[in-house]
């Protein structure tokens, strides 16, 4: 499920949430979002009003997570709702904005429509956990004949 995220609205809501959230930045929650993202298997857009820093480069690379700016002349909720509106599978959509007017479009369009707050909640939950690490088959079943006789020879150990 594609994800539409009002980045401005979501800095905000975190902002009122922590207190020691003065030091997230629109670059490093971007990287957060994107990590969410990969784990989770989806993708997504986060949107910001105006045009953004002059030097974008710190939100290349960032996985799965598209970063866009609004530009002049306009705003994201602007943005949003014509994304929204011309969403081909709208069902699919996942808005995260605690804006009324955003969520009313989410609805109307019968997209997803999730709160900042409950959106970041969210995203930490899931960060937290550990990952699963895949166990190697050997560990299970044991070693091969062949890699058994590698190992012996390779110390020195007779057989």
């Amino acid at each position: 499920m594609p994800f539409i995220i009002d980045g401005h609205n979501l800095l905000h809501s975190i902002f009122k949430a922590e207190e020691d959230s003065h030091a997230i930045s629109d670059i490093q929650l971007c990287s957060i979002v994107g990590r969410y993202l990969k784990q989770i298997g989806e993708s997504g857009q986060i949107i910001f009003d105006g045009a953004g820093p002059y030097d974008k480069s710190g939100f290349d690379n960032i996985s799965n997570l598209d970063v866009l700016f609004a530009g002049p002349g306009t705003d994201t909720d602007t943005v949003m709702e014509e994304k929204i509106r011309l969403s081909t599978a709208p069902k699919r959509l996942s808005i995260v904005s605690s804006d009324r007017r955003l969520r009313k479009a989410a609805h109307a369009r019968k997209a997803k429509a999730i709160k900042s707050e409950t959106f970041w909640h969210v995203v930490q939950k899931q960060l937290r956990r550990k990952k699963k690490v895949k166990e190697p088959p050997a560990k299970r079943h044991g070693l091969s004949q062949s890699e058994t006789k590698h190992w012996l020879e390779f110390f020195g150990i007779e057989q």
